[in-house]
């Protein structure tokens, strides 16, 4: 009776539900989540201050213009969030958090706002940051030591004493390295300044006069010494020879540097610097100045404590929301039954194929090549390698049957013949059926190492084993059927081949291949025992000379009571065995065996095994 599947049970009600569920989910969760968002963009978009967000930028990258590490930024950022009432977050570039005025764990907006990098900015709104990208904030080795900066401010006071004899009003500003300089008032005449004579107004001396505020301190003395050399390779490489160091040049503000601040001085030439000799100055600048600024941070920000206000869908919108719901909802259940019927129909055929009795073999029908198609083959293919397993199985009983039929044969004769008188048992009579009763054994055995081959118990003791110590013990062993056979047995060995092996195993493989190359080779022939090192693995070959196996042979030498001989004649000895149990043998070393021939040319039998290191005891 076929057995009836409960409702809750069966794969196309669990597939309507899952799909239903997982449908009304997404709805629901699509609506909550594009109002929400919709919401926080607008809000963002309607509240968002760009000049706010660029005096934070401006003041962080001020702090990291000014310190070597993040290390006290959390302060300035509380600071900055009390103040702008916006949240601000500081990571690293692969999102490690550095500074945060949101409380613990509170996850960070989607995207940052801007990079902080003072050696590569474009936002900073102070003259001369967009001029080399570097914040003009960022002096590092050129900030003036205390008493340097005490004697150009006296110098700075004097001048701006001149200039207020003379009635221009002036005042005495700072770099950020600590360099005074004297600015004219707005609205002053000019003319005042250039007839007072007064020194270096602007950065440029007037009247042709000259003080110590026209010449580097011993300070910015080495550090453009040391920026000379690090521009001096880039330099060079464009043709451009420095026959002394960097000098600075500023603008006419006083404030800022002209081309980063730097001239290029040559043998007998002084001239502004090119684009390229820009480029090469700048980079110098990034790589002398990146020790004394803070790695490049990512800026997050956003809402602080201020939660985005929500809005009230009007009854029009619930209903197209609901209505749109309704929709999916239909649209998803009809398309759902439609797939899990056209899914549960060929899994009913493999289900009714399966219950069908071994014997039959019954095969599922294809008729998709999906994933359904693909379980189909794969069951049809389980079905034939099980028809032909069934038949190796009832050949292997036949030949089992076979090969022990012959020896039990020889001895039940003889001794039946000798029991009633008509042979007497003499020692040849012995002799022969001890040969038949060790061939019985030879078999049985081969059975039973075949046996604990396929059930994973073959017993291994593997150790490092050195090949030509293998292979001397091999010819020994075959030495005395080698001669007899006329058949010339030779080893050649590389000293540096070690097998990770057991050596008993591996002898009784080698054996089983050496004894069938015995057989197949005629008179005057050769067989040869090689093994060299190739890697982590070590490759040994045995090669005859005989008449070689056929292509269509090629294949089933590794099988089971596969003889060449089609007539299953022991003219040749062999039971159809021994390479099967090389196969195995071989596999359990964690090897391969490969064979390969051609007519009248002999075979080679290929075995690749991993290497083991000579133990530190053996040279």
């Amino acid at each position: 009776m076929k057995a009836r599947i409960p409702w809750r049970e069966r794969l196309l009600v669990r597939l309507l539900f899952a799909s239903v569920l997982f449908a009304v989910c997404s709805v629901a969760a699509t609506a909550w989540l594009a109002v929400t968002t919709t919401t926080s963009a607008l809000e963002e978009a309607q509240g968002q201050d760009l000049a706010a967000d660029n005096k934070i930028l401006a003041q962080l990258s001020g702090y990291a213009a000014d310190h070597p590490d993040w290390t006290g930024v959390q302060r300035t950022v509380r600071a900055l969030a009390a103040k702008t009432g916006r949240r601000i977050a500081l990571t690293t570039a692969d999102r490690t958090l550095i500074a945060d005025s949101a409380p613990h764990d509170t996850p960070l907006p989607p995207r940052p706002a801007a990079a902080v990098d003072p050696l590569h900015t474009d936002t900073y709104t102070e003259f001369g940051a967009q001029l080399s990208g570097i914040d003009p904030r960022a002096v590092g080795p050129f900030r003036l030591a205390a008493i340097e900066r005490e004697k150009l401010d006296a110098v700075a006071t004097n001048e701006q004493g001149c200039f207020d004899r003379v009635g221009a009003r002036t005042t005495v500003q700072h770099t950020p390295s600590g360099r005074p300089y004297v600015v004219v008032d707005d609205g002053t005449d000019t003319v005042l300044y250039l007839k007072a004579g007064c020194g270096n107004v602007f950065g440029t001396p007037t009247s042709g006069t000259s003080d110590a505020l026209d010449f580097p301190t011993p300070t910015e003395t080495k550090a453009l010494t040391a920026l000379t050399e690090l521009a001096r390779p880039c330099l060079k490489a464009n043709d451009m020879d420095l026959g002394g160091p960097l000098s600075l040049t500023y603008d006419t503000t006083g404030r800022n540097p002209v081309s980063g601040g730097f001239l290029v001085t040559g043998k007998d030439v002084k001239r502004e610097m090119d684009q390229t000799a820009k480029n090469c100055v700048t980079n110098a600048r990034r790589t002398q100045l990146e020790p004394y600024v803070a790695p490049a941070a990512e800026l997050f920000l956003g809402f602080g404590d201020k939660t985005a206000p929500r809005f009230d869908m009007s009854p029009a919108n619930k209903a197209r929301i609901v209505g749109v719901a309704g929709l999916v909802l239909a649209v998803t259940v009809a398309v759902t039954a439609v797939v899990a019927t056209r899914l549960v129909r060929p899994l009913r055929a493999l289900t009714a194929a399966a219950q069908q009795p071994p014997e039959l073999h019954a095969r599922a029908p294809v008729r998709t090549r999906d994933e359904i198609g693909l379980l189909a083959e794969a069951f049809n293919d389980l079905t034939e390698r099980r028809e032909r397993l069934e038949e190796q199985r009832k050949a292997m009983v036949s030949d089992i049957a076979h090969e022990l039929r012959s020896p039990l044969t020889n001895i039940r004769g003889w001794l039946e013949v000798t029991r009633d008188g008509v042979v007497d048992p003499d020692p040849a009579l012995l002799a022969s059926l001890h040969e038949e009763a060790l061939l019985l054994q030879r078999i049985i055995d081969d059975l039973q190492d075949l046996a604990a081959a396929d059930a994973g118990t073959l017993r291994m003791h593997r150790e490092p084993v050195r090949a030509a110590d293998l292979f001397d013990q091999v010819a020994a062993a075959h030495r005395v059927a080698a001669d007899a056979a006329g058949v010339t047995l030779l080893t050649d060995a590389d000293a540096t081949a070690w097998l990770d092996a057991d050596p008993v195993r591996m002898r009784q493989a080698l054996g089983n291949l050496v004894s069938n190359a015995i057989r197949h080779t005629p008179g005057d022939g050769t067989v040869t025992l090689a093994a060299r090192r190739d890697g982590a693995e070590v490759v040994l070959t045995v090669t005859d000379t005989g008449k070689g196996i056929a292509p269509d042979d090629l294949p089933h030498v590794f099988e089971r009571f596969w003889r060449a001989e089609k007539s299953r004649s022991r003219r040749t000895g062999g039971s159809g065995l021994g390479l099967p149990i090389v196969r195995h043998l071989v596999a359990a070393h964690d090897g391969t065996v490969e064979a390969a021939s051609e007519p009248g040319k002999g075979a080679e039998f290929t075995l690749r095994l991993p290497a083991a290191e000579a133990p530190a005891d053996v040279s």
